[in-house]
């Protein structure tokens, strides 16, 4: 069944700064200062991790150009590697993509139940009740098909970037002074070296790389895209030039509003920038931005990450049935559906975010990695392509080298931070390699 082409420009770029901007903006900035140490540290952390992310967004551009398929991310590995490679690799992204719309989803029911709640129900109970109804919710309206859902999106994306201006503004309504004269210390309590600046930085690029990560799963609607030769470049360089703008400037807030030493060890950071607009009523602002920052990371997941598990069905890494698709609508329905399955289910087995995500984050540097190394595979097989009629990365092949030896050089400060979470995403892999070709088995038998 041949799919509509529904996607036009906007759309696609909406989803692209839906799928980077989550809560990480909320949350990471205290993660990072607390890291680097030093404000100088703390700016080039995010420069450097902007300037990646534009790397990265580039060859991804090329990527979707040359290869303009539903579920493109499931392909891509399987088209330049092996199906066991996709197959492995999709499953962690589409399980951790699941857990964090579970966990997100519990963040945004804890703000909202303090605004509509009165204090004695704001229990864990109504928090996930909260969570649940508002996965559903979006469930149903992805189920009216790409047309209505992609609309929600823009909405939603809109709203969410008007949102994040307001709070930069925050800066305009007086800063704070600093008092304590931010120092790098070591360890041994020796004056610091390159070693212990480029260590400091490469912890710094795990939680900074990771705010950037998500506009990949765009090449996954190139099968719906119209002109997506054209428009997927477009998209995602017109939606990573909205990102970097709004995240150095509202980490540029954070520091001058709340103070850097301050910001290290600060809770609800948007909160105060919040409350320096609106005075009193500034959580109840606060709670309204996140709320919207949920649904939208909640609505993009359940539009991306369905259209991979379809790729999967009809290559056979998964039952066919995942390839269904309704005939009127054209929703992966099946896949929809599991993948909402899975997020309501993982709401009640894990609380919180950094449980969720743990083991799944080094694998997810090794997936960015590789996964933009196919362009060069792609460049071999796709060149009779007209060059006029698609996307090149300009300096190839500065560009990708970059973005791969940055995400490999974040994997190995991961390792070095904690092996144990590194370790134990390598063996999630390996079972996922096994489960394929033990299935694979099977489907022969």
């Amino acid at each position: 069944m041949q799919q509509k082409k529904q996607l036009s420009l906007f759309d696609l770029s909406m989803i692209v700064v839906s799928l980077v901007i989550g809560m990480g903006v909320f949350r990471t900035p205290v993660n990072v200062a607390a890291k680097a140490q030093i404000p100088e540290l703390f700016y080039l952390a995010w420069f450097i991790g902007g300037f990646v992310a534009f790397c990265g967004a580039l060859t991804y551009a090329e990527i979707g150009s040359r290869f303009p398929v539903t579920g493109g991310y499931y392909k891509i590995f399987s088209a330049a590697y092996h199906p066991s490679i996709a197959f492995a690799i999709n499953c962690i992204v589409i399980i951790s993509s699941a857990a964090s719309v579970a966990a997100i989803s519990i963040i945004g029911a804890e703000y909202l139940s303090k605004i509509i709640l009165p204090v004695g129900k704001q229990t864990e109970t109504y928090r996930v009740a909260i969570a649940i109804i508002t996965i559903l919710t979006f469930y149903f309206i992805n189920l009216l098909g790409l047309k209505a859902s992609s609309k929600t999106q823009n909405v939603l994306t809109v709203i969410k970037i008007g949102m994040i201006l307001t709070l930069i503004c925050a800066v305009f309504f007086g800063g704070q002074t600093e008092t304590i004269t931010p120092v790098f210390k070591t360890a041994t309590g020796a004056l610091p070296t390159w070693s212990d600046y480029g260590k400091a930085l490469g912890l710094c690029l795990i939680a900074v790389s990771f705010s950037y990560a998500g506009y990949a799963q765009t090449i996954n609607f190139g099968g719906e895209i119209k002109e997506a030769k054209k428009v997927i470049p477009r998209a995602i360089i017109i939606g990573l030039n909205i990102i970097v703008i709004l995240y150095l400037a509202i980490n540029y807030v954070y520091v001058k509003v709340i103070g850097f030493e301050e910001l290290k060890s600060a809770e609800s950071i948007a909160a105060i920038l919040a409350s320096k607009i609106f005075g009193p009523a500034g959580f109840k602002a606060l709670s309204v931005i996140i709320f919207f920052s949920v649904m939208g990371y909640i609505n993009v997941n359940l539009l991306s990450n369905p259209r991979a598990m379809f790729a999967m069905g009809e290559e056979g890494a998964l039952p066919k049935i995942f390839s269904r698709m309704n005939k009127k609508t054209e929703v992966m329905t099946i896949s929809l559906t599991v993948f909402t399955l899975i997020a309501v289910v993982i709401i009640f087995f894990a609380k919180t975010f950094d449980k969720i995500l743990n083991y799944t984050i080094f694998l997810e540097c090794i997936s960015m990695a590789s996964s933009a190394a196919t362009i060069f595979i792609l460049r071999k097989r796709t060149a009779h392509l007209d060059k006029k009629s698609i996307y090149t990365v300009p300096l190839y092949p500065i560009l990708p080298i970059i973005f791969i030896a940055a995400y490999t050089f974040v994997a190995f400060s991961i390792y070095a931070d904690d092996p144990n979470a590194a370790l134990n995403g390598l063996y999630i892999f390996v079972g996922f390699l096994v489960v394929y070709f033990v299935s694979r088995w099977f489907n022969k038998k």
